[in-house]
């Protein structure tokens, strides 16, 4: 069963727009920045819907890495940062 940690410390924007950074770590160590973004939610609602998607182990999150789209399994997720400029180093 994947575990999630957060931070929760995101920045706030000119427009109710959520775009968050998420630092992902996944079940077999490698880590990967992705950026999720839902034009109709607010910073904090963003992150709790993250959070309740990716606990489920049949949880699929929609983001970007770049100018690709990433998909993250709630069930090979190990951890989330999540940070307002980048990921926390």
């Amino acid at each position: 069963m994947p575990w999630i940690v957060m931070t929760a410390a995101v920045a706030p924007t000119v427009t109710d727009m959520a775009e968050i950074v998420l630092r992902v770590r996944l079940i077999s160590g490698d880590r990967v920045d992705v950026t999720w973004v839902d034009p109709d939610a607010a910073e904090a609602e963003a992150v709790e819907h993250v959070i309740a998607t990716l606990s489920q182990d049949s949880g699929v999150l929609r983001s970007r890495h770049g100018d690709r789209l990433m998909v993250l399994y709630g069930r090979g997720v190990a951890a989330v940062e999540v940070a307002p400029r980048g990921a926390i180093v």
